[in-house]
């Protein structure tokens, strides 16, 4: 087992690595719009996962994650070449690339986050208006009857 540090300073080199080759040295078009957000690495060091996101040009497009992660896989060996000579490490880990489900999930998040504010105001609307079913005050003091006096 390896010491835990030092498999993440490996996981940011090779997260540095990959998204510079990414960004200046492969061609591919499909990739022009990858983002590497995070990596992570084996505790022995012989595989890493790289997480990925791919960003739309607006908001409404769709990106080619399928397009992408074959983009990614032709160019596995090319970007494992490029880690290994740039980590120094003794066996360069094999890359694996994983499309990251974060940013979805996120945005799935604050859509239901929207929904419920939206909920919260309604209820508050119908609150403000509404009249108790029973007596107003259901705690209120008993009554002293007027024939003890």
């Amino acid at each position: 087992m390896v010491d835990q540090a030092r498999a993440r300073r490996l996981a940011k080199r090779i997260s540095q690595i990959v998204a510079g080759a990414l960004e200046s040295e492969i061609k591919d078009p499909r990739l022009k719009r990858v983002t590497i957000t995070d990596t992570r690495v084996t505790g022995d060091l012989q595989e890493a996962t790289v997480f990925y996101t791919v960003l739309g040009e607006t908001v409404d497009e769709d990106p080619d994650t399928a397009g992408v992660a074959a983009a990614l896989a032709s160019a596995t060996g090319v970007l494992r070449s490029k880690v290994g000579a740039g980590t120094g490490v003794r066996r360069t880990p094999s890359l694996t690339f994983v499309a990251d489900v974060v940013p979805d999930e996120s945005r799935r998040m604050e859509e239901l986050l929207a929904r419920t504010r939206e909920s919260d105001a309604e209820v508050a609307r119908l609150a403000a208006t509404a009249r108790p079913a029973g007596d107003p005050d259901p705690y209120r003091v008993p009554r002293e009857r007027d024939d003890e006096e």
